[in-house]
């Protein structure tokens, strides 16, 4: 089970969340847990597409942090493919 830092921030009106330490997973919502959902499944799916071209994910990185923003761990939770 890996563990990553997500953060979370308003602007105009939408809560902004992205991975800290996974490059690229971004994701956004009209409320805290509506950004909170979204952003779960925007990591299980750059996991999964990550897993699918064979690459490695990234390690969790204590060291990345936002002081501007809401930061709370994220689990990653990756689906099983089925042939």
């Amino acid at each position: 089970m890996l563990v990553y830092k997500s953060a979370y921030k308003w602007e105009e009106g939408v809560c902004l969340g992205e991975v800290l330490d996974f490059p690229g997973t971004v994701s956004c919502g009209s409320t805290l847990n509506e950004a909170r959902a979204n952003l779960a499944e925007a990591l299980r799916d750059m996991a999964e597409t990550n897993l699918f071209r064979g690459e490695s994910l990234p390690m969790p990185d204590e060291q990345r942090t936002d002081h501007d923003a809401v930061e709370e761990p994220l689990v990653a939770e990756i689906r099983s493919r089925q042939s």
